[in-house]
């Protein structure tokens, strides 16, 4: 493999691991706070890329506000998730939780299916994401470099969301220890509610940029790449990115075998790290 060939799959890679990144800290976020996992994150994500399908291509909006427009539709549909499927169980079993959160992601590509039909539908992706520029003589989408940087600002945003603002002070008391925030005067609904509008928010913006990368968009396409980012939120987004482009560039005869070794690699990393690659022990609360 040639230098040139080499950074074109890097650049790749980063940009997939920035794309399973961001959308692995809406994950992270609501397990943060309820100890759930939130399975109808993907399908978040997936309703996100036709909100903006259908502001663009349908009502013929600029891309340009159809995507903040995108952010609050689907940060609101988030928290109408939590609102409906979460808030009326927060004091049931954890598994009443999962199978509600399950139940929810079947409802939500079900309900897509009918409404907007299970046909594949071409995403409408702004021409200045997806001009080519030359780097050397490597061809690098333009996409491929806002990626990362929308990436790395969210990260910057959320982390100054939750350690500078009274919002993000209320998240980490809650996720700390329910009844003595709401002891404290904490609203616990609406901090929760705000939680899964923010992860949702993120979800968005990934979803966007999947759109405008991976041009297709369809029903279930929020299933795998939902189990990739919370495989990411484990192992890191970059290395699982990064580590699926290098697999497919190096072994192409295990192409079809990219979406098991993300899984592989999820296990091989538990049975050493348990609480993740950068995880801390804690003690599991009942």
């Amino acid at each position: 493999m040639t230098l040139d060939l080499f950074l074109q799959h890097l650049s790749n890679g980063i940009s997939l691991g920035s794309l399973y990144a961001l959308i692995a800290i809406g994950y992270t976020m609501v397990y943060g706070i309820l100890r759930l996992i939130n399975f109808a994150h993907g399908d978040i994500f997936m309703m996100a890329t036709y909100f903006a399908f259908f502001g663009i291509a349908t009502f013929r909006i600029p891309w340009f506000i159809t995507f903040p427009l995108v952010l609050l539709l689907t940060a609101a549909l988030g928290m109408g998730v939590e609102a409906g499927a979460y808030r009326p169980l927060r004091g049931a079993p954890k598994i009443s939780l999962l199978i509600s959160a399950i139940g929810a992601s079947f409802f939500l590509e079900n309900l897509t299916i009918v409404l907007f039909g299970g046909v594949p539908k071409p995403f409408p992706a702004p021409k200045l994401f997806t001009d080519v520029v030359q780097v050397g003589t490597v061809a690098i989408q333009k996409l491929t470099f806002y990626i990362p940087i929308v990436t790395v600002l969210s990260l910057l945003g959320l982390v100054y969301l939750i350690n500078k603002t009274k919002t993000g002070m209320a998240m980490r008391a809650v996720s700390m220890d329910q009844e003595t925030a709401q002891v404290m005067g904490i609203n616990i609904n609406r901090t929760i509610s705000f939680t899964f509008g923010m992860g949702s928010l993120l979800a968005a913006v990934g979803g966007i940029m999947w759109g405008m990368k991976f041009p297709q968009i369809q029903p279930l396409m929020g299933v795998v790449p939902g189990l990739k980012c919370f495989i990411a939120a484990v192992i890191g987004g970059f290395i699982l990115g990064i580590g699926e482009i290098m697999l497919v560039a190096f072994l192409p005869n295990l192409t079809g075998y990219r979406d098991a070794f993300a899984f592989v690699l999820l296990i091989l990393i538990l049975m050493s790290k348990p609480t993740g690659i950068l995880g801390e022990k804690t003690a599991e609360k009942v």
